[in-house]
């Protein structure tokens, strides 16, 4: 071999050392994924990035839009004006509104009929908060971030009533009893209470309220807050004689609602997860619940 061809052979080794070496060292593909596509409400934690404020997929850009109905009852909000921050569920969702990165002039109210806020379709709103209990049948239609609440049913009669001194379910069997149609409570009187009569339903709870006034039943089922409310600054002469929960199944949450599969649930619900962690959500129950206590559990 002549020294030419000795120089040009080592030339072409080290060729090869120097592209075996760069393969090596060369960039991973870069279509490996570098966050979860897990979908919405899987629980899957979004990335910091996709939760950024500026990066939500908002019903209008640069503002939260919440919806409620009206009137908006108390506890859950105060003066019947979700947009103060008084109030159970007003507290709750400007406490979520912060973790997500919103003043509160950023906060837009908008007003969802209670029986419309679960029915399948597009929706004008980024979530409603107006005590909608999570149930499989309203899943098919919507979305609902984790629970905030658990709610127990509870019945108000009038203090002279014939059942304003039961201690059992059973006892109601043969009352007249009312609930507003499509919630949890009308559900709860068939499911729990099985009255001998068909419940009364009506199209809110004040109509129902009135139904209770006017003697045309002998009870109404509500949430367990409101049920306080009710009779302590709207129907003095009435009395809550009892709370049950279902005998079936998981207790009672209430949940945000969105729209069906929408991507910002994720979202929430790690603002969500954060009130809860730090306490903020305790603290705003204790302020506006607090009375939701010592009630006797009607087996």
């Amino acid at each position: 071999m002549s020294a030419r061809q000795f120089l040009r052979r080592r030339a072409l080794v080290a060729t090869a050392l120097l592209v075996a070496v760069g393969a090596a060292c060369a960039p991973a593909d870069n279509t490996t994924p570098t966050a979860s596509s897990a979908p919405p409400g899987s629980g899957a934690s979004p990335s910091a990035d996709a939760c950024a404020t500026d990066n939500l997929p908002l019903y209008q850009p640069g503002e939260l839009t919440i919806g409620t109905d009206s009137p908006a009852y108390g506890p859950w909000f105060r003066g019947d004006d979700p947009t103060n921050g008084r109030g159970f569920e007003s507290a709750v969702a400007y406490a979520v509104a912060h973790q997500l990165g919103f003043s509160d002039a950023q906060v837009h109210w908008v007003t969802v009929p209670f029986n419309s806020s679960y029915q399948p379709g597009p929706k004008k709103f980024d979530f409603d908060i107006n005590q909608i209990s999570i149930t499989p049948k309203r899943a098919q239609s919507v979305t609902f971030s984790d629970g905030y609440y658990s709610a127990a049913q509870a019945v108000i009669t009038l203090k002279d009533s014939p059942y304003a001194s039961v201690t059992t379910l059973a006892e109601l069997s043969h009352a007249k009893l009312g609930a507003q149609v499509g919630t949890t409570s009308l559900d709860a009187i068939t499911n729990e209470i099985h009255p001998t009569s068909q419940p009364y339903v009506y199209d809110d709870t004040n109509n129902a309220k009135q139904a209770l006034l006017n003697g045309q039943v002998d009870g109404i089922v509500v949430d367990l807050p409101t049920a306080f409310y009710i009779t302590a600054v709207e129907i003095p002469q009435g009395t809550v004689i009892g709370q049950f929960q279902p005998t079936t199944g998981a207790t009672e949450q209430f949940g945000m609602l969105f729209e069906k599969d929408s991507p910002l649930v994720d979202c929430v619900n790690k603002a969500l997860g954060a009130l809860k962690q730090d306490g903020t959500l305790a603290a705003i129950q204790k302020r506006w619940l607090s009375d939701v206590v010592n009630v006797p559990e009607l087996k």
